[in-house]
């Protein structure tokens, strides 16, 4: 039997790089429930963005019964988070692995060594010519060139995640991706995904992809590796 959600007891506890799935999601799914945004700016920082939860938690009105979470564990930023509400996360290690699923099988992690992806909300300073900008602004042209470069010599691939929800081989939308993998010299491409993990969260279809947390049973990193054995045993090989 499917929970009972609506928008007087159900909350979306979003990351603001994921806005757009989201509501894509919901108007797929026909839900509009009320939307809490978590800001990306904390994301680099897991202590802060888990500090950011929490007072978004505790902000919630009495009513709110269901956060609804649209974001993956993230470094550990819903790690120990307890709620007197109940608290529904994919399990996933971030935002990039709930767009690579396509399926119901559950992954902790689907993104491949070496590859860099691309998505709608990554422009501007969250873009990589916008890194490189304020990295050499800091830093200096000549240095800030040298670190940023460091950052991404690991990567040779560069790809745009087809997920349905917006328009990625849009003219302008490759060519500034293209712009953003010659800046890391990364081949250009595009990889399928999809925004399932989103809609099944919106429409309460929450099965072995999520993790369910009732009142009072804090979120814990096990919970999202359990089950994930053999995926994370094969992972640590490469």
């Amino acid at each position: 039997m499917e929970p009972t959600l609506n928008r007087e007891n159900t909350v979306i506890a979003a990351c603001s790089s994921m806005l757009l799935h989201v509501e894509a999601a919901q108007k797929k799914m026909g839900t509009d429930f009320p939307v809490a945004v978590l800001d990306r700016e904390y994301h680099s920082d897991p202590a802060k963005m888990r500090e950011l939860v929490m007072k978004t938690l505790e902000s919630l009105p009495a009513e709110k019964e269901n956060v609804l979470v649209a974001m993956g564990f993230c470094g550990g930023s819903w790690d120990r988070i307890e709620s007197p509400r109940r608290i529904v996360i994919p399990k996933a290690d971030d935002c990039i692995t709930m767009l690579l699923h396509t399926d119901d099988t559950p992954h902790l992690n689907l993104k491949q060594q070496g590859h860099m992806y691309f998505r709608d909300s990554d422009e501007g300073k969250y873009s990589m010519k916008g890194m490189k900008e304020e990295i050499c602004r800091k830093y200096g042209t000549e240095f800030g060139t040298s670190v940023f470069g460091s950052w991404f010599a690991s990567y040779n691939h560069a790809d745009i995640i087809d997920t349905g929800a917006y328009d990625c081989y849009s003219l302008e939308f490759a060519r500034e991706a293209q712009e953003n993998a010659d800046l890391i010299r990364c081949t250009l491409d595009y990889t399928q995904g999809s925004n399932l993990i989103l809609e099944k969260l919106v429409s309460g279809r929450w099965d072995g992809q999520f993790v369910v947390k009732m009142p009072g049973d804090p979120v814990k990193k096990e919970d999202f590796t359990r089950g994930m054995e053999e995926e994370m045993a094969f992972a640590a090989l490469f």
